[in-house]
């Protein structure tokens, strides 16, 4: 089987068990940019001392295969009538926020309390969590436009919500790890001022 099909030259995309449907449809939005974040996280991953941190790097891979799973769920329309008759489990498995939420929590107990805002960066690895949380903010965005349009089980949009939380931490996590303090928010309006 060859990589390239030739199907999608016209601008269109076949979904899951679905019809074409342009490339900008709000679905494929969404699916793409669940996949970019599956990329972005790829390279947190890739850069990650996996001594230092071989429960950042199973947390990791856990999301970045959820992440795979859930952008199958977005990229097939009705998959909870389909999950109903039989015919479609969803992908998305149940617990999957509280999983986030109790690792954030494990990680949390690692940290100094914020008492000011954090600007993203520190460790490339860090930097590239932060990245990662943007785009998963995105992901969200353009989950939340599809559910205004279409059904979308909230288990993945809480997913998404929950997910945005444990990569701040987990950026806050390894800059610590790493003897890095983290930039600091400081007001441009207080430069020069005497």
């Amino acid at each position: 089987m060859k990589i390239y099909t030739r199907t999608g030259d016209e601008g269109d995309t076949g979904l899951f068990g679905g019809p074409r449907v342009p490339k900008d449809d709000a679905r494929v939005e969404a699916y793409g940019a669940v996949d970019e974040l599956n990329a972005v996280l790829g390279v947190a991953a890739a850069g990650l001392d996996r001594e230092a941190s071989p429960d950042l790097a199973e947390m990791l891979h856990e999301i970045q295969s959820t992440l795979f799973d859930l952008g199958g769920e977005l990229a097939t329309p009705d998959a909870r009538a389909r999950a109903a008759s039989g015919k479609l489990t969803p992908l998305l498995a149940a617990g999957s926020s509280e999983r986030l939420e109790g690792w954030i929590d494990v990680l949390e107990q690692e940290l100094e309390p914020l008492t000011q805002f954090i600007l993203p960066g520190g460790v490339p690895v860090a930097a590239a969590l932060h990245h990662a949380r943007t785009v998963c903010r995105r992901a969200e965005r353009r989950a939340v436009s599809l559910a205004a349009l279409e059904e979308v089980a909230g288990e993945l949009l809480v997913y998404l919500n929950r997910l945005s939380d444990f990569l701040f931490v987990a950026a806050r996590a390894v800059n610590r790890r790493e003897g890095v303090e983290e930039p600091r928010w400081a007001s441009p309006r207080g430069a020069g001022e005497s």
